[in-house]
């Protein structure tokens, strides 16, 4: 039994942030049942190439965006903006403990499905709501992209070559931290609010955004602001207090090499028959290599371009120097640290054959994580959802789906 397996959650999300969150309930047991408008479903199903391959290697009608983060649930189609169709998700409601949505401010409200509604319904709902910037303040109305939080709340200030080198200037993530950090978020609540609910019977609305997240996963830079009111620059992929802590060039591609102290450095030297850098009053400590690193960064450099990767990782690791490889994601799933892990899943899928995401990265030793079924396809459940926690018969259903309201 998974550590959820007794919460069922009514998830009302699309995209990336609410199926982030949702999924995680999932893999820890959680019954989700997925609720996609009739015929077009959540947008990122759409949202290729690529798709999952089928036996015959050719492309399905899945798109690899929304397998990422739609395992473990069900999919029940309902028009919600039919008088109707907002009757079944009250239906639904009175069974379920969460409810995660991420409409736009208000929206809900006007189909009867806010908070302040379903709470009469059912007063221990857990109700998620996720937003680009809250329920609250001037810019409530506004849709939210993780582009634009990553931009708003800090993070792109930060990202990017180092100030005054070419090329330097804002850069993005290159997955959608935002959206990813508030699903977390959004989990890390809704699992307080059950704790809550389980000591009072009290369910409550969570009020989850996009900025407050990205904000907050500022974490030690917006301190250091906050601390001295000077905004941090951006130093690229160097370590603005520690000196060699940076990616360097190898022969066949690129590694990272992170010195915490005097001795790591006198290591590294030596191993690249550089050891006269260790001793020279220039180099010899951190604070004069930070002082000096202009200096010194150009006479690593050609050191390291003489041996490849994997031979400079094999003699530092030896030496006891922290270094790793920058890997792509075929070199990844190849690893065999990530293999040994299990954080690859492949799972049968109906039209698809097989289809392969990331696992989870919750290891629990009493209830573990379960992959139970594939991402669904569109409205796959919407039939024996309703038989079981509505009070609709076979009659009804079928004259709902022949007015497209299922």
């Amino acid at each position: 039994m998974g550590a959820l397996s007794h919460i069922r959650v009514l998830d009302l999300t699309r995209v990336l942030a609410g199926p982030w969150c949702t999924q995680t309930l999932a893999d820890l047991g959680a019954d989700v049942i997925k609720v996609e408008r009739p015929g077009l479903g959540d947008d990122t199903r759409h949202w290729g190439p690529p798709y999952a391959r089928d036996a015959a290697g050719q492309d399905s009608s899945e798109a690899a965006y929304y397998l990422a983060v739609n395992r473990n649930k069900r999919s029940v189609t309902v028009d919600i903006t039919t008088p109707e169709g907002q009757d079944i998700i009250r239906q639904l409601v009175a069974s379920c403990d969460v409810l995660v949505e991420n409409y736009k401010v208000g929206q809900l409200a006007r189909y009867g499905l806010d908070y302040d509604t379903l709470k009469v319904i059912n007063p221990g709902l857990v109700y998620c709501s996720i937003t680009g910037f809250g329920q609250t303040g001037p810019y409530a109305q506004r849709p939210g992209y993780d582009f634009i939080v990553q931009g708003m709340g800090g993070f792109m200030s930060v990202t990017g070559e180092r100030d005054g080198q070419p090329g330097a200037g804002p850069q993005k993530a290159g997955v959608a931290i935002a959206d990813l950090f508030t699903g977390a978020h959004a989990t890390i609540g809704i699992l307080a609010a059950l704790a809550h609910r389980d000591r009072t019977g009290q369910g409550q609305q969570l009020d989850i955004c996009l900025l407050d997240v990205q904000v907050a996963m500022m974490a030690n830079m917006a301190s250091n602001f906050l601390a001295t009111a000077k905004p941090p620059q951006r130093w690229g992929n160097a370590h603005p207090n520690i000196v060699p802590y940076q990616t360097f060039k190898a022969a066949d591609g690129w590694i990272i090499i992170a010195c915490g102290n005097d001795g790591q450095f006198r290591k590294l030297v030596e191993v690249g028959g550089e050891p006269g850098l260790a001793d020279d009053p220039r180099f010899a400590t951190n604070p004069q290599r930070v002082r000096n690193r202009e200096i010194l960064l150009p006479l690593l450099e050609p050191m390291l371009l003489r041996r490849s990767r994997a031979e400079w990782i094999a003699a530092l690791e030896t030496a006891g120097v922290p270094c790793g490889s920058i890997n792509d994601l075929a070199e990844v799933f190849d690893n065999e640290q990530v293999i040994a892990r299990g954080m690859r899943v492949d799972l049968p899928h109906p039209t698809a054959g097989q289809v392969s995401v990331p696992a989870s990265a919750l290891k629990m030793g009493e209830t573990p994580v379960e992959y139970r079924s594939p991402p669904p396809l569109l409205g796959e459940h919407t039939v024996s959802v309703l038989q079981e926690l509505t009070q609709l018969g076979a009659v009804e259903i079928e004259a709902l789906q022949r007015r497209q309201v299922i």
